[in-house]
């Protein structure tokens, strides 16, 4: 049986999120452990800005399957807070629905978005290089790609601005009106902060600025980009000229607290100064925003936009859904399995 538990932006705030995110370099070893705990015969994790996830196939029952997986994030991340609706789980034929529904964009908080299939495909492909997925996992996100590439295709759900990195920008016009004499600095040279770049540059931010703990990967994008690599270590040494800050770091810390800004924001002489911070966990302490012209927004900040979006597609969902289950019943069992499948999620909608 295929089963998912996971929290996602619809079910818990980023403190929460933050706070059980994987690291990519954490993730085999993570893999290895919930397998040999006897758990899942296959696993995959799913870790994003918007979403931490378990893709598990089982032998046990969903209620056994579910108490161990959940142990086994708390455990994994020391979290000690009481947990009451921020993890969700679901069982077939739920769960399949799921990974059709995030592969597809249609759980992202962008209807529609399609940075998200490329992160499931690369958390499969890293579960699968190490040897954690088999014929039942394998079989299902195979079949998530193709569908998501149907609803790609077939649907309009993916008409217009689609991603993170679009919202950002959307956020930056509404703070400063235009972008045509803003300069934009980009700390992370991951795909994320790419595709926001180029996003930026597209609505015609004046000038890109690239800084990134690679120095390699820092000039290439900023030489693709037509714009100007910063040593990591000196990236503040800018902060009187831009306007736009965008970080997209995998630091497990901040990399930019209140007290570090404050000693640098008077020689913007009252300048407005745009801090988006897209990173899970955090780049930056959220107590920066109680200085005086300084404006932070976090991923659950772009919620607001996005939900713009999400009226705007909705008509489409239907159409979709219809998609995912015609194209999930060939991996399901018989209707009445699917029924005793003791699912405590709905399939669609939030969750």
């Amino acid at each position: 049986m295929l089963v998912v538990l996971g929290l996602s932006h619809r079910s818990s705030p980023v403190t929460v999120r933050e706070r059980f995110a994987f690291a990519e370099a954490r993730v085999p070893a993570a893999l290895q452990t919930l397998r040999d705990s006897g758990v899942a015969d296959e696993a995959v994790i799913l870790s994003t800005c918007n979403r931490v996830e378990i893709y598990a196939a089982t032998q046990l029952e969903p209620a056994k399957a579910f108490a161990a997986l959940r142990d086994f994030m708390v455990t994994c991340h020391e979290y000690r807070d009481p947990l009451t609706d921020e993890i969700y789980t679901l069982s077939e034929p739920h769960s399949l629905y799921h990974l059709f529904k995030v592969a597809s964009g249609l759980d992202s908080m962008v209807l529609g978005e399609t940075e998200i299939l490329g992160q499931l495909k690369k958390a499969y492909d890293l579960a699968l290089q190490g040897g954690h997925t088999g014929s039942r996992l394998n079989k299902a996100f195979q079949r998530a790609f193709n569908v998501a590439k149907h609803i790609r295709t077939e649907t309009n759900i993916q008409r217009g601005s689609v991603s993170v990195g679009s919202v950002a920008v959307e956020l930056a016009e509404k703070i400063f009106n235009r972008l045509s004499d803003r300069d934009v600095m980009i700390i992370g040279a991951g795909d994320t902060g790419e595709k926001t770049a180029r996003a930026l540059l597209s609505r015609g931010a004046r000038s890109i600025l690239v800084s990134n703990r690679s120095p390699e990967k820092a000039i290439a994008l900023a030489t693709e980009l037509g714009g100007r690599a910063v040593p990591f270590e000196n990236w503040t040494s800018e902060f009187a000229n831009i306007d736009v800050l965008l970080t997209s770091t995998s630091a497990p810390h901040y990399i930019l607290d209140r007290t570090s800004l404050a000693a640098v924001m008077n020689q913007r002489r009252h300048r407005p100064l745009l801090l988006i911070d897209i990173a899970v966990p955090r780049n930056i302490e959220p107590e920066v925003n109680f200085l005086e012209d300084v404006y932070l927004y976090n991923i659950d900040d772009l919620q607001a936009i996005a939900n713009d979006y999400l009226k705007q597609r909705q008509e489409e969902v239907a159409h979709c859904e219809k998609i995912i289950r015609e194209k999930a019943a060939p991996l399901l069992g018989p209707p009445g399995r699917r029924e005793a499948s003791g699912e405590v999620r709905p399939a669609f909608g939030h969750e």
